[in-house]
């Protein structure tokens, strides 16, 4: 059964929230680097640089619809302090 449609966190699809992403993880960067090239090039996802395993990207998950609450690290519908800065 389908999920009802979820209301987007306040914050742009290139920010993860800082619960998923901290700015302290070491890999931030390249994981930035990463998620940002899927974006540019419509990719569902990417190969996470440290342990490369698929990871979907945020629009992926915005044109899914819902929170699948899996704890996905790009999911756009998590709402914390990230809005302020990448």
């Amino acid at each position: 059964m389908p999920e009802e449609p979820g209301r987007l966190a306040d914050r742009p699809l290139t920010v993860p929230a800082r619960s998923r992403l901290p700015l302290s993880h070491p890999g931030r960067p390249g994981v930035l680097a990463a998620h940002a090239a899927a974006l540019a090039v419509g990719q569902l996802g990417y190969l996470d640089p440290s342990s490369g395993l698929f990871v979907l990207t945020a629009q992926f998950l915005v044109d899914r619809g819902f929170c699948c609450s899996r704890d996905c690290r790009h999911c756009p519908y998590v709402e914390d302090d990230s809005a302020a800065s990448p």
